[in-house]
């Protein structure tokens, strides 16, 4: 469902709630729900499913997973159990399913949860996803609410997932588990999440399918702050700009544009694959985080190694909206 849609729906419902231990709710539009148990543990709870991005159904259970598992991360907290969610048709061999379920498996036995059980139901069109429950300190929740001037924000991933599945859908890129953003999307975020005690972070959020633009306004608005965004840092998969010029755009990233736009100020941006990337949705992308100016680069130099790197794309400002520049 795009998100002007959802927003209308959730919009006319009433969701507040007096339980003080509700440490973090949908107000805020944050990835996660947060209830503190006590005084040391906070639980985490989270659900994401969708439709097949790739071929391989071993893939896009592992893929599907740490989509999945990246809202507890993005929280700053640990997925310790999981649920699967399921759905299948009648008319498909039952080993894709078989493999779908093995992928998340393993994707969840990396991230150290374990999954026990789920919920099937049959479907035309095959689904998946899970149900993840995490752990957090209560004092060390890390919410999109706190974003403050003159945080520089840093991007764990590049930008590009919904045009390069696109074109995996047309046949116009091999499906290889070796292809970059294959890589990027199997790539858990929990080596970002790890280093959060230290570097004193204000906000983060995890780029799914509102987009860049999208999951930004909502870490903006919940802090009542604006942004601006360097489109030379915005990382990216190298055949974006070429797809984006021939058209290979997904729906979502249309949607995304429509209901996001009006907020998203274009100084002197001439690239039209720059535009697309703001909007385009992300399967299992990358952490937005927002953090002290000074602790930015000593973050980015601890959290860069062989398999991941992190890409300063900009810092919050006053303001409501977002400036590309």
């Amino acid at each position: 469902m795009g998100p002007a849609e959802l927003a209308e729906i959730l919009n006319s419902l009433d969701f507040t709630s007096d339980d003080k231990n509700l440490l973090v709710d949908l107000a805020s539009g944050d990835d996660a729900i947060v209830y503190r148990l006590n005084s040391e543990q906070a639980l985490i709870q989270t659900v994401d499913f969708f439709t097949p991005i790739v071929d391989d159904p071993y893939l896009f259970g592992q893929i599907s997973a740490a989509n999945s598992l990246s809202d507890v991360y993005a929280m700053g907290g640990k997925p310790f159990l999981a649920m699967n969610i399921v759905c299948f048709p009648d008319s498909l061999d039952k080993k894709i399913l078989r493999d779908i379920l093995q992928g998340g498996l393993d994707k969840a036995r990396e991230a150290g949860t374990t999954i026990s059980g789920g919920h099937t139901v049959d479907d035309e069109e095959p689904k998946y996803g899970l149900s993840v429950s995490g752990l957090v300190h209560p004092d060390r929740v890390v919410p999109n609410s706190g974003a403050r001037v003159g945080d520089k924000l840093v991007l764990t991933k590049p930008l590009g997932t919904g045009i390069i599945t696109t074109a995996f859908k047309a046949g116009l890129l091999e499906q290889s588990p070796e292809h970059p953003a294959i890589e990027s999307m199997l790539q858990l975020n929990s080596r970002a999440a790890e280093l959060f005690d230290r570097y004193s972070i204000s906000a983060c959020t995890d780029i799914t399918g509102f987009g860049l633009a999208g999951h930004l306004l909502e870490m903006l608005k919940a802090s009542g702050r604006g942004c601006r965004i360097q489109a030379d840092n915005l990382p990216y998969f190298a055949e974006v700009p070429e797809l984006s010029a021939e058209g290979m755009v997904p729906g979502g990233l249309h949607r995304n544009r429509e209901t996001f736009s009006d907020q998203v100020k274009l100084t002197g941006i001439s690239q039209e694959f720059i535009k697309d990337l703001l909007f385009d949705p992300q399967t299992s992308g990358g952490l937005l985080i927002s953090l002290p100016e000074e602790k930015a680069q000593d973050f980015l130099r601890e959290f860069n190694d062989d398999r991941h790197r992190g890409y300063p794309v900009g810092e919050v400002v006053e303001g409501d909206s977002i400036v590309l520049e």
